[in-house]
């Protein structure tokens, strides 16, 4: 390893350090389980530092975030403003969004709760379910694990209307579970239905698809696709569909 390898690893490691911390600390305001699972999910989820180390979200400054439980992608993103306008940032990395309005949908009464006690006045998330509930227009859309909890035409709604809140070149950033991923899929599935639980819902029915059939569905919605693992470090077979809306 040479010497400037491993300083980019020392400072990433300080960055996720400082950035967790920034990120996780409005939750002590909205009590112990809200602090601890952010804490956990952001410090162990890859997709969070996937969103910052590949620049996902340059240049988009409405952001809607669907199903986003007790809004830690808006917390991760402010954190991470924060942190790049302070000077500690990774020279490796692209810039941070900078300007992000995130907007966060959630149906689930108790995290929408969380949010707000975490977040005040400044809570930019309302709860209603993403299956009938307008969604503007924005510039990027960001669905974590969340489709595969509406039947199949549900889900194709949705895109629908996704794509309509898109202009053309729009961004739709999509984390699945590969229906194909074998036994790691089945232990996401079982891990699904225990951290739902945890948060105090009950565990509903899933609707899941391979990577090939959602990636249809997404062409059959208007978007063109690309599929990135997002299962690093963890036992799961998560995929991120990269969508552009065409």
């Amino acid at each position: 390893m040479t010497t400037a390898t491993a300083q980019a690893q020392f400072n990433g490691a300080r960055l996720n350090g400082e950035l967790l911390d920034a990120a996780c600390e409005p939750y002590r305001t909205a009590g112990r389980f809200a602090y601890h699972f952010a804490r956990g999910k952001l410090r162990i989820d890859p997709i969070y530092r996937a969103i910052l180390e590949s620049g996902l979200l340059l240049g988009r400054a409405r952001v809607l975030d669907l199903g986003c439980g007790q809004g830690l992608l808006n917390a991760w993103l402010k954190a991470a403003e924060r942190c790049y306008e302070h000077g500690n940032w990774p020279r490796a990395w692209p810039p941070a969004p900078l300007a992000v309005t995130t907007r966060g949908i959630e149906m689930m009464s108790r995290d929408v709760a969380r949010a707000r006690r975490a977040f005040g006045t400044r809570c930019e998330i309302s709860q209603a379910d993403i299956r009938n509930t307008d969604f503007g227009m924005v510039d990027a859309v960001v669905i974590l694990d969340v489709l595969h909890y509406m039947p199949a035409q549900a889900q194709n709604e949705v895109l629908q209307r996704v794509r309509a809140a898109l202009r053309p070149g729009g961004l739709l950033l999509l984390r699945v579970g590969d229906a194909d991923g074998g036994l790691r899929f089945r232990y996401g599935q079982w891990s699904d239905k225990l951290v739902t639980r945890l948060r105090g819902h009950a565990a509903p029915a899933q609707y899941c698809r391979s990577v090939a059939q959602w990636s249809d569905l997404l062409h059959e919605c208007g978007f063109d696709s690309e599929a990135k693992p997002m299962s690093r470090g963890t036992p799961f077979a998560n995929v991120l569909l990269i969508a552009h809306a065409h």
